[in-house]
């Protein structure tokens, strides 16, 4: 009976040991969690934020950025003028004329020439510098073809025009595309008030076409 109850003790002391050896355990264990935790170093901020920009060729590729037309660098030569302009404020109106080749008959327009005016009426409203359109007739001309208020028939238009200012240019032939010189002239001075030059690439010209009628077909081709 001794010796029964010799045994019972000694395996309660057992088991006693091994549970307070495995409380140890499991308090050393969340103690080095702890610490674990406590001296983790903080998030990379750069897991969330790009150090740079994106390179945009590789997003979108070299040759799908934005094309570029007449009108980008007539707004070019625009700002090139506007840093030189004089006498010509909000309330001097101004006209502007076809652009004519420097080599060729003045009095004979191009489509080109006639798309450079029109690309500056629009950079010089943007400007706030009053435009004058003097090919409006005053009046809508209603015909089977279309409804018209422009004319380039003079019969059609007034004699007297207020405008005291007027914007034209030359164009030049290039190895690489067309050179333009632009300049704005006081109609009765004659004196030269502002002026500016560019270069309009080749490759932008031969996006541009003229409108052509074969046999009741409209045919494109491109603008000189």
């Amino acid at each position: 009976m001794r010796t029964l109850l010799t045994t019972l003790l000694a395996f309660s002391l057992t088991g006693c040991t091994m549970m307070q050896d495995n409380l140890e355990s499991n308090a050393q264990t969340v103690h080095s969690t702890k610490i674990t935790r406590s001296i983790q170093s903080p998030l990379n901020t750069n897991q969330f934020f790009q150090a740079e920009a994106p390179d945009q060729k590789k997003m979108f590729g070299a040759h799908n950025g934005p094309k570029k037309n007449i009108n980008h660098y007539v707004r070019g030569m625009m700002q090139d003028l506007a840093s030189n302009l004089k006498y010509v404020n909000q309330n001097t109106p101004l006209a502007v004329a076809s652009f004519v080749f420097l080599d060729d008959k003045y009095d004979e327009g191009t489509l080109l020439g006639n798309q450079i005016s029109e690309s500056f009426m629009h950079e010089l409203y943007q400007y706030g510098i009053p435009v004058i359109d003097f090919k409006t007739t005053g009046y809508m001309r209603v015909t089977p073809k279309g409804d018209f208020v422009f004319s380039r028939d003079y019969l059609e238009l007034d004699e007297d025009q207020n405008f005291q200012y007027v914007m034209a240019g030359t164009l030049v032939n290039h190895k690489g595309g067309v050179l333009v010189n632009v300049r704005v002239v006081g109609l009765q001075s004659k004196a030269v008030v502002g002026s500016a030059q560019g270069l309009i690439p080749q490759a932008v010209l031969d996006a541009l076409g003229s409108s052509e009628r074969t046999d009741g077909i409209m045919l494109k081709s491109s603008a000189r």
